[in-house]
């Protein structure tokens, strides 16, 4: 997970007798403050089995800014517990929240019994392969995402509101893009924006921009969230590709190279399959580059973006009878990063470089 705080970002959660306070006890449930993520964890406090009287005292100087803790009376929270637990809740298990995380799942274990003892309750039920949400670990779960979703937006107002070009900015493209496309512009880009720092991250999933996982993304279908930035940028088209030895056997002879059959719903798969008319796969992959070596060495012919097979000298493009698909380009971000000029010169680059290579409309239907 890439959300990191540090204690003079975190918030204390103090708690203030209620009306119907007696003897130190509440008797009454209350929840008031400024508005924000630790408001939000302190109504569902509220609500929660484990509910005190809880007022968020609106004067930001009593609140402990260098404490790593949301605090509550006796009940102390640390955020890293916190990060940890929502980490586990999406990935369903210890060890796949340790992969999330970069840390070992012994580390996530301990944060996740950390969590309990503060609290008080069982959150997860141990099992050998997955750790399921109890009914108190799914609520606390929805609270927490609450929180993160409300300071990943603090991180984007605060780089948006950032006036000059001095700025690290994150892309998450398809791999193949990343690494054919955008990562050979790298040093162009430099030599104009010297002060931006670039990090282009390949990755088949696509990236939880809420979470602060990368500020921009280049996707290959249209997102549906309704609060994203989303621009239509260029066109991915697919062609068969094969050494020249290959090419020149006849047809009913082809060998076909193609994805793991875990992604056969790909388009590109699809189409691959369309062709093959009693043809073999002999070689699968689950990403483009061990196809496109595969397809080097001579094992047989295999379906590539055009920007990829058209560029490798070794490989010869195949006519084929059913038209190639294509994949739309889809360029995201949240629109308050964009008023970032260092956002918007990364934004003009991606949009520059992908235009050229899978340009909106196709060469031989702008020529006709």
């Amino acid at each position: 997970m890439s959300t990191k705080l540090t204690p003079e970002m975190l918030w204390r959660i103090r708690a203030w007798p209620g009306p119907g306070s007696v003897a130190g006890r509440s008797t009454a449930f209350m929840a008031s403050g400024p508005p924000g993520p630790v408001m939000a964890i302190a109504r569902g406090m509220q609500k929660s089995p484990f509910g005190r009287s809880l007022t968020i005292n609106p004067d930001l100087n009593k609140f402990g800014m260098n404490s790593p803790y949301l605090c509550n009376n006796a009940l102390m929270i640390d955020w890293q517990d916190l990060l940890h637990f929502a980490a586990l809740a999406r990935a369903g298990s210890l060890s796949a929240a340790a992969r999330e995380l970069g840390v070992d799942h012994a580390t996530v274990g301990r944060r996740i019994a950390s969590l309990e003892r503060s609290l008080d309750l069982r959150l997860i039920d141990r099992r050998p392969r997955t750790s399921p949400l109890t009914a108190d670990g799914r609520a606390i779960a929805e609270l927490v995402a609450g929180m993160e979703e409300n300071v990943e937006a603090i991180r984007r107002y605060s780089k948006s509101a950032v006036a000059g070009l001095s700025a690290a900015v994150k892309i998450s493209a398809p791999p193949s893009v990343a690494a054919h496309l955008l990562a050979p512009k790298a040093a162009l880009f430099r030599s104009k924006h010297p002060d931006i720092t670039l990090t282009i991250a390949g990755v088949t999933r696509r990236a939880a921009l809420n979470q602060g996982e990368a500020d921009i993304a280049v996707r290959m279908t249209r997102p549906e969230e309704s609060d994203l930035l989303v621009r239509r940028i260029g066109v991915m088209r697919f062609g068969l590709y094969a050494i020249p030895a290959v090419a020149q056997m006849p047809e009913k002879d082809w060998a076909f190279i193609g994805y793991d059959i875990g992604l056969e719903y790909l388009t590109q798969q699809t189409w691959l399959r369309s062709l093959l008319e009693g043809r073999p796969i002999v070689f699968r992959a689950t990403d483009v580059f061990g196809q496109l070596e595969a397809a080097r060495a001579g094992l047989g012919v295999v379906a590539l973006p055009a920007f990829l097979g058209d560029g490798e000298a070794g490989l010869v493009r195949l006519p084929v009878a059913i038209p190639s698909p294509t994949r739309d380009l889809w360029l995201v971000t949240y629109p308050d990063l964009r008023r970032s000029p260092a956002i918007r010169a990364v934004m003009d680059f991606v949009t520059d470089i992908i235009g050229r290579s899978c340009p909106l409309r196709d060469v031989a239907d702008a020529a006709s």
